[in-house]
């Protein structure tokens, strides 16, 4: 496990740095969700950076529905293999291929759908996943959702048809952090409890704690262990907005705003930067 904190440690340095450079981006959910990405990118997923395929025929694959967290999603990537790393200088930038939102037209190893407009990401993930049964390609389809995303109703047509079809290779988590980017998701739109709700649906459901990486090790292979039993499977991931961050930690504000210069210094004094890693 230290050698993954280092990695979500370096990811959480890269998120920053990447919204600085460019002056815009989504730092928050993205440094929520740093422990969740090194997990599942460094150990958990099978999956195979290069030659990249996009259509992941024998591979673990994943769908990020809550694109705007795409720093997080690039630092994995890069860190991975799938780009260099010297490419996340680039974020936002003209011409780039990390735009703010992932896209498939810009060809980036290791994006399989444009996302961005939020509440889509679950279907993709089911279409997947069946397309997975009908090619008798036994691996998993992973997806990532931000908590205010499921005010969209696509997702409960998603979670009801998951079940009804048996779509049982696949792993839904949700970034149940409570912000968005107008406040809390409880002021904005409650959610109520949502582990009945999936139950009632058909789902299987887990919960975890993202920030702790033993926690979020363990659960994700829990998971997995309990795919192929005729129940799709969500986890209710409990983040902290900004995490790693103290000034970022719990604020909506830094849904979608970069820091400045005082601030990204302030940042990384509270991310050690690991020996054998090192920024792009």
């Amino acid at each position: 496990m230290p050698q993954l904190t280092e990695i979500a440690t370096q990811i959480r340095r890269d998120i920053v740095r990447m919204v600085h450079g460019s002056q815009s981006g989504h730092p928050g959910g993205s440094l929520g969700c740093a422990d969740f990405f090194t997990a599942l990118y460094f150990k958990i997923m099978q999956h195979k950076p290069q030659p990249f395929d996009m259509d992941g025929l024998d591979q673990d694959i994943f769908f990020l529905s809550n694109g705007h967290i795409s720093p997080v999603f690039y630092s994995a990537l890069a860190h991975s293999g799938y780009f260099p790393k010297e490419e996340l200088a680039t974020f936002r930038k003209l011409n780039s291929r990390l735009q703010g939102h992932p896209t498939t037209h810009e060809h980036l190893p290791g994006v399989r759908v444009a996302s961005g407009s939020l509440g889509q990401g679950m279907s993709v993930a089911i279409g997947a996943a069946l397309s997975k049964k009908l090619n008798n390609d036994d691996r998993i389809v992973f997806s990532l959702h931000g908590d205010g995303e499921l005010q969209e109703g696509q997702n409960w047509e998603a979670i009801l048809f998951a079940p009804h079809h048996k779509v049982d290779n696949l792993i839904c988590t949700i970034d149940w952090n409570g912000q968005q980017i107008d406040g809390t998701v409880e002021d904005v739109a409650g959610l109520g409890d949502l582990e009945p709700k999936f139950a009632s649906f058909g789902w299987k459901v887990l919960h975890m704690n993202g920030n702790d990486m033993d926690e979020v090790v363990t659960t994700l292979e829990k998971a997995v262990s309990l795919t192929g039993q005729g129940q799709p499977i969500v986890i209710l991931m409990k983040t902290i907005m900004g995490k790693g961050v103290d000034f970022m930690e719990g604020h909506h504000e830094w849904h979608g705003i970069a820091p400045n210069d005082e601030q990204l210094a302030k940042a990384l004094a509270q991310l050690p930067a690991p020996a054998d890693l090192g920024d792009y």
